[in-house]
């Protein structure tokens, strides 16, 4: 239940900060350092959310890991590209924080690496 709050207050707070904004709020992380702090090697974060080990707090991060990636452009790749991979992330992570029925399968899906770098990571 207390997950289910925390969820909420996130979804409010991320809600209220892009409500009325005419132009996309900008990324307060690089993709750099959510790749490096949330998502490099086998004991990273995106692993421990894959084995299903993650505690609320680390999802909680996750969830913002990936929102900041749907705010960040890449320097390479098409657009739409990056947004349909990192939205689809983004929604994963947040299923997985509301502890919702099926949330670890759509983010296994979702946190393909190989289908994000090979068309967005710089050479």
């Amino acid at each position: 239940m207390q997950r289910h709050f925390k969820f909420l207050a996130l979804s409010l707070a991320t809600a209220a900060l892009t409500a009325g904004c005419a132009t996309k709020p900008k990324p307060s992380q690089s993709i750099e350092h959510i790749m490096e702090a949330g998502f490099k090697g086998k004991e990273s974060l995106s692993a421990k959310v894959s084995k299903g080990e993650a505690s609320a707090a680390e999802l909680t991060s996750m969830v913002d890991f990936t929102y900041q990636l749907t705010l960040n452009t890449p320097s390479k790749g098409d657009l739409k590209s990056w947004a349909e991979k990192s939205t689809a992330l983004h929604a994963a992570a947040k299923s997985l924080a509301a502890n919702q029925p099926g949330a670890l399968d759509a983010w296994k899906a979702a946190v393909n690496c190989k289908a994000c770098h090979s068309v967005h990571k710089p050479d």
